[in-house]
């Protein structure tokens, strides 16, 4: 059977790969005969060119994104016009795209909100209602009533997750950007073919592209045998299309709509360091139980609605109905997403607005710092301004060209008084920022362009629970575990420095 996946594993790579190259060279053939061989030809796409750089310049895209076409509209004015639209003409029309935007507006009323848990929050933490109020606008409401639990590094959510899995008595709903096989994916299997012949409805959703090295493409087949209900979000077609860059990059488990985890753990063996990759493998996730968890519950539903012939009835699933939730807690959580189809950045404003409301520290953790000038200025500025403001990345990285770009803005941040770290044992793959000791994040967003322009993502704000000053603390024992940037190591020679600046530069589309 293992044999057989991977020799259809890597069977149906090769063919993709395959093609993308035939595509690829087919479009620079084109430009090149076009350019060589006709003088209309090439006038014609230089006219394409400026309309498409005119046109790339009134977009409300992020400045990189759009600062990063125009260049390279005006380095190859043959074919950066062409290039641009044989890219992005595909997305506008997509079906998927609009079917999950009607399913959000559709329902939307499955959320409600309680005034009087923002009321309740803006007596004690004032300075925090603004960025509430923007996650209530946005149809994301704040809840009470939820104890959480912050779990870091993968080894501690590992067992939580399966003694958690197991009291399910009605459903599971598991939503993840990539599933591996291993000894991680494995007990948490053989806990889903369990409940399955307990009469649990059990469904999972994966992103074909974060999974397209990890299990085969006939694996949803292999799932249904089992009885367990498997859809794959935005199948990775071989074409050259910016559709592929919008991913399902959220990890969401539900168990019975009353417990519900998030954040930067996949379910595969080097995120629980059963199987070593980079180094020691650094991540975090949030267990939600009670009336919060029914947020993470309906993002799901939303999705698997949106890939889907029909959308589900939310109400079948809504855990509070017979009875009211039995956990009291005064502590504050805000589950959200932010969705690449709606032009509304909610990860990037959300950590804006977080960087805002701070008084005393901000301290952050990513696997990847590639950030837009606001964001830069944002940070630049607290720290000029006496806010203690500290950065932990990856010292083992997974992508060296993303690292290097990443290394790219530390000397603007340190010279701004930014503490900028390197995870020293390896790899730092958990998004997690803590303000004052008071406030924090964990989920999927790193601080980088996919995941804050272009990804599906998820996470959880928090206030006033135990779990907020767990992170904190999580925080400053990953600082001491790491290697901090000083100013005298950040005097590069002239050609690494200008290298970087080209990927910082390019960054964007990286």
């Amino acid at each position: 059977m293992h044999k057989q996946w991977f020799q259809s594993l890597l069977m149906r790579r090769a063919v993709i790969i395959l093609i993308l190259l035939v595509e690829i060279a087919s479009f620079i053939f084109l430009c090149e005969a076009g350019t060589i061989y006709s003088d209309v030809a090439a006038i014609l796409f230089r006219i394409i060119s400026i309309i498409v750089a005119l046109y790339v310049v009134s977009k409300n895209d992020k400045g990189g994104y759009r600062l990063i076409w125009v260049f390279l509209i005006l380095m190859f004015p043959a074919f950066g016009g062409v290039l641009y639209v044989f890219i992005n003409s595909q997305m506008s029309t997509n079906y998927y795209a609009k079917n999950l935007g009607d399913i959000l507006q559709n329902t939307a009323h499955e959320f409600p909100q309680k005034p009087s848990v923002r009321e309740a929050l803006a007596t004690t933490y004032p300075n925090y209602l603004k960025n509430v109020s923007y996650l209530e606008r946005m149809n994301f409401p704040i809840y009470q009533n939820t104890e959480v639990t912050y779990l870091s590094p993968g080894e501690k959510f590992w067992p939580v997750f399966l003694e958690k899995l197991q009291t399910a008595e009605k459903y599971i709903f598991l939503e993840y950007f990539t599933i591996g096989e291993g000894k991680f994916w494995n007990s948490v299997l053989d806990i889903l073919k369990e409940k399955v012949q307990q009469g649990v409805r059990v469904c999972i959703m994966y992103d074909d592209m974060g999974c397209f090295l990890s299990i085969p493409s006939d694996y949803p087949k292999y799932l249904r045998s089992l009885g367990i209900e498997c859809k794959v979000f935005n199948s990775f077609r071989p074409f050259f299309t910016t559709i592929q860059n919008n991913r399902d990059h959220r990890k969401i488990t539900s168990i019975d709509g009353k417990i519900a985890f998030c954040g930067g753990l996949n379910l595969a063996d080097e995120y629980v360091n059963e199987k070593e990759r980079f180094g020691y493998w650094k991540d975090s996730a949030v267990m939600l139980e009670g009336e919060a968890a029914w947020s993470l519950t309906g993002f799901f539903l939303q999705m698997w609605s949106g890939i889907s012939e029909q959308v589900e009835s939310f109400d079948k699933y809504y855990p509070w109905k017979e009875e009211p939730c039995k956990i009291q807690c005064d502590g504050f959580v805000q589950p959200y997403n932010d969705i690449p189809i709606d032009n509304e950045h909610v990860g990037e404003s959300v950590y804006m607005n977080m960087i805002t409301s701070a008084e005393k520290s901000i301290y952050i953790s990513t696997p990847y710092l590639i950030l837009d000038t606001d964001m830069i200025e944002a940070l630049c500025l607290a720290a000029k301004s006496g806010i203690d403001v500290r950065i932990v990345t990856p010292s083992k990285y997974d992508k060296w060209m993303i690292h290097q770009a990443t290394r790219s803005y530390y000397r603007e941040l340190v010279r701004a008084g930014v503490r900028i770290y390197e995870y020293t044992p390896g790899f730092m793959h958990s998004k997690t920022v803590v303000v004052d000791d008071k406030e924090a994040i964990v989920g999927s967003v790193n601080w980088d362009y996919r995941s804050l322009y272009l990804h599906f993502e998820c996470a959880a704000w928090m206030c006033n629970n135990d779990a907020v000053h767990d992170v904190y603390a999580d925080l400053v024992k990953s600082f001491e575990e790491s290697n901090e940037i000083l100013p005298g190591e950040l005097n590069y020679h002239r050609i690494w420095s200008l290298f970087r600046l080209i990927l910082r530069l390019i960054s964007p589309i990286l």
